[in-house]
């Protein structure tokens, strides 16, 4: 459907821009924004062939609001080691979500089983394997 319905319209754009560009001088801002578009342009052009990518960035958007809201209680809560232990909490709680596994289930797992595993197979506990 991507391919059908939306290839039409990213197709006429970037033959403006690139009609446009021609006719403006490096100096104009409006240039250089048209630069940085036709410069980036294969890569919105993936959202043809590949379905998974998603057109807005909505989901990260709501992903990412609890931690905003939670920023400002957090300014108090340590030093700079705090803040990588959050940091490295919320990749396993985000990584278990995005493969459908229970974020407290897996913690509890991956606890149980971290003491017998060798060091050199700790990639094995990971939410996608």
């Amino acid at each position: 459907m991507r391919c059908e319905l939306s290839a039409p319209l990213l197709v006429k754009p970037e033959v403006w821009m690139r009609s446009e560009r021609e006719t403006l001088s490096r100096h104009v801002p409006v240039a250089r924004t048209i630069d940085y578009m036709l410069k980036r342009w294969i890569v919105s052009a993936l959202i043809l062939d590949r379905g998974r990518i998603c057109l807005t960035n909505a989901a990260d958007e709501r992903a990412l609001r609890p931690l905003c809201l939670a920023r400002r209680s957090w300014l108090l809560a340590g030093a700079d080691r705090g803040g990588t232990s959050a940091a490295t909490m919320y990749t396993l709680i985000g990584t278990a979500r995005l493969n459908d596994v229970d974020p407290q289930a897996r913690r509890a797992d991956a606890l149980c089983r971290i003491a017998e595993t060798l060091q050199s197979r700790i990639g094995e506990l990971l939410s996608w394997n």
